[in-house]
């Protein structure tokens, strides 16, 4: 399921806990004026950076769900992360810092919130230690518990 860059929420300040989902904040990143493109870019595979290296920031292909055979308009460079990058060995490894893997793992899992229970089985991480570096005052690539 891919997700559009407008699915944005308001941030909470109630403690998470172990079953609290974690989302990306598309908000964050416009806040703090990052380039979340520019990041996208840098998880590509070899093949791809080079492909998408002069593409325009928004390169918008038709993609078909496979589910409803709807066709939607979807960012190109999302797609390809997600179609291609991520199935490559090398997208997220043992060295694989924890911050990294989670964003990349939301991201190819079309945003869907995941609690830190979840994350643990993906990334090899314990739940406590993503519950601690993703609750703390500090956020990390715009990930951020979800409003429920």
């Amino acid at each position: 399921m891919l997700w559009r860059v407008d699915d944005m929420e308001k941030f909470s300040l109630v403690k998470p806990t172990l079953s609290t989902p974690f989302h990306i904040d598309f908000d964050w990143w416009k806040q703090h004026d990052n380039n979340w493109r520019v990041h996208l870019l840098s998880c590509l595979c070899t093949e791809h950076k080079a492909t998408y290296k002069d593409s325009p920031d928004d390169l918008i292909i038709d993609w078909v769900n496979p589910e409803t055979a709807e066709v939607l308009p979807v960012d190109g460079l999302q797609h390809t992360l997600i179609s291609h990058c991520s199935t490559e060995p090398d997208f997220l490894t043992e060295k694989t810092s924890l911050v990294e893997a989670t964003f990349r793992i939301l991201l190819i899992s079309g945003n869907k919130p995941l609690t830190p229970l979840e994350l643990e089985e993906k990334t090899g991480k314990t739940a406590r230690t993503i519950l601690r570096t993703l609750s703390g005052s500090k956020v990390y690539m715009g990930i951020r518990p979800r409003q429920i």
